[in-house]
């Protein structure tokens, strides 16, 4: 009885602690997934002013940020390991400044490429952000992995307000070097960061480490194969690089294509990043119950309802609509992936399997971008919307084909 007893106050003390750290995880990410919204409602638009007659490179200071990303997942995992995470999270949010400062210096000056290469600085503090869900989900008991990885989402909640907010309030702050205030105001929210990521309390992953000594080591070649783990990472790459598609084109759609003020623009990116983040408060409920592939289905079905909104017209509803679909298929569709994946590998595993995944993912994601300006230009609209249809039938394949091989070894 003593010994049970001492089991369930130990178990009560270590989800207190998951607990304590999944809050200051998700204040953190809220404050610093205000870039994203501040990158994407202005930097398409301020690359577009930046350049000369040939404006299909308007997006490539947003495919900079995607790189960042990318870049910053190996980063992340290299200094996680050097100094630990909390340490290595600090680092990310610092260059997230230096990104902000770069930025506006490079608008000052009107050079297009010290743009594009600010923006892929600020995308290394961003893939270092990327890291917190994992973070959280790590210093968390089982049961309690989905919650912890929804709620981290859920920060973007804030992001969602915040990030827009601040680009609508301080945009013209430095006059006449119009968004230059905007990614000033990235300084001080990555300063606020660094508060909540000091006070973090994350547990020491070593211990695991050596205690999975004893266990067979799988190379990284054996686990990324697995159908788990290819389905879904299949469809969180998927899921992401169709959102960012089509994301990175809808600003410069609505304010080029379609004459719509540039502060509708950045209100519907608002309205896209609260559906991307708000459902978190209750996917991770949603997963538990029903499990990640449904979820992650009734996403890819709420992409689908996204492009055919999208294509059927160019009014304000049309694009707000569809960016509101977007963020919430992306949702159901991201949140549900990373839980396929993080149930894939073990703990001592961890960071190779997710610096491997992060890397693969976010590079997918900056040739989305790339190719948003590019299509964007070249074909219309309609084009980056009909991208939607082959990746999520593939994404819907996959899913079946995992869901009946779970159900027959169930059986």
């Amino acid at each position: 009885m003593v010994a049970v007893s001492g089991d369930i106050k130990g178990g009560e003390i270590a989800l207190i602690s998951a607990r304590r750290n999944v809050y200051l995880l998700t204040a953190a990410q809220a404050v610093l997934g205000t870039m994203g919204p501040i990158v994407f409602s202005v930097g398409g638009v301020a690359g577009y002013q930046l350049l000369g007659a040939d404006k299909s490179l308007a997006t490539a200071p947003l495919t900079g940020f995607n790189i960042g990303v990318a870049m910053g997942a190996i980063f992340v995992a290299v200094l996680s390991r050097l100094l630990g995470r909390q340490a290595a999270f600090i680092v990310g949010a610092l260059l997230g400044a230096a990104g902000g400062i770069m930025a506006a210096y490079a608008l000052y000056l009107a050079d297009f490429w010290l743009f594009a290469f600010s923006l892929l600085v600020t995308g290394l503090s961003g893939g270092f952000t990327q890291k917190l869900r994992f973070a959280a989900a790590d210093a968390s008991p089982t049961f309690y992995k989905p919650r912890a990885i929804s709620w981290i989402l859920a920060g973007g909640m804030v992001s969602a307000v915040l990030g827009p907010q601040l680009v609508i309030q301080t945009r013209d702050m430095l006059a006449p070097v119009f968004f230059a205030g905007a990614f000033l105001a990235v300084v001080p929210v990555c300063l606020v960061a660094i508060i909540f990521l000091a006070l973090l309390r994350l547990p020491d992953q070593r211990p695991a480490v050596h205690a999975a000594a004893s266990l067979p080591v799988r190379p990284l070649g054996e686990i990324v194969l697995t159908q788990r783990f290819l389905t879904g990472m299949v469809c969180g790459i998927s899921t992401y690089a169709l959102m960012t598609f089509m994301m990175t084109g809808a600003p410069i759609a609505m304010v080029v294509g379609c004459g719509f003020p540039q502060d509708m623009a950045t209100l519907g990116i608002q309205w896209h990043v609260l559906a991307m983040f708000v459902p978190s408060f209750f996917t991770g409920m949603l997963i538990s119950r029903f499990g990640a592939e449904r979820v992650v289905a009734c996403g890819l079905l709420i992409l689908m309802a996204c492009a055919l909104v999208a294509h059927a017209g160019i009014a304000l509803w049309n694009f707000w609509g569809a960016l509101i679909l977007l963020g919430l298929g992306w949702n159901f569709g991201f949140i549900g992936s990373t839980a396929i994946v993080a149930a894939s590998y073990r703990p001592h595993e961890a960071d190779k399997v997710q610096g491997f995944h992060d890397i693969i993912l976010f590079t997918a994601v900056a040739l989305a971008s790339f190719g948003s300006g590019k299509v964007l230009s070249a074909y219309g609209w309609d084009m980056l919307n009909a991208a939607v249809w082959p990746l999520t039938i593939l994404c819907l394949s996959l899913l079946l084909a995992l869901f009946i091989r779970e159900n027959r070894r169930s059986t």
